[in-house]
C-alpha cells in the first residue's frame, strides 16, 4: 500500500494551483480578472500558475473578446477535476492516518 503522501499531486502544492483548482471544481468557469482578484495576486503570477495547469491538461482556457475587450475564460477539464479529487483524497487520507 502506498503511503499517502506518495499519491499527493506535486502541481497542486502551490497555494495559488491549488485555489485555482479548488475555484474551478466549485463553478463551471472563471475569468482571468476574476481570479486576479479573488487571490489579490500580479498578471504575471497568476499567469504563471495558470500556465502550468494548462500546460498538465488540467484546465482549458478560451480567449474571445467582450465589448472590444480582451476575454480569457479558463474552465476544469475532466483530467483536471480526477486529479484534483485524487489529491483531495490523498489528503484525506493522509490525514485519517494521522488521527
Amino acid at each position: 500500500m502506498k503511503n499517502p503522501i506518495e499519491e499527493l499531486n506535486r502541481t497542486f502544492d502551490n497555494q495559488l494551483r491549488l485555489g485555482i483548482m479548488s475555484s474551478l471544481m466549485v463553478n463551471n468557469e472563471m475569468s482571468f480578472n476574476y481570479l486576479k482578484e479573488l487571490f489579490q495576486t500580479t498578471d504575471g503570477n497568476l499567469a504563471t500558475h495558470l500556465k502550468k495547469l494548462e500546460e498538465s491538461n488540467y484546465i482549458k482556457v478560451n480567449k474571445s473578446f467582450f465589448n472590444k475587450k480582451p476575454l480569457t475564460i479558463y474552465t476544469i477539464t475532466k483530467i483536471g477535476t480526477m486529479a484534483f479529487k485524487q489529491h483531495i483524497s490523498a489528503l484525506e487520507k493522509m490525514i485519517k492516518k494521522m488521527k
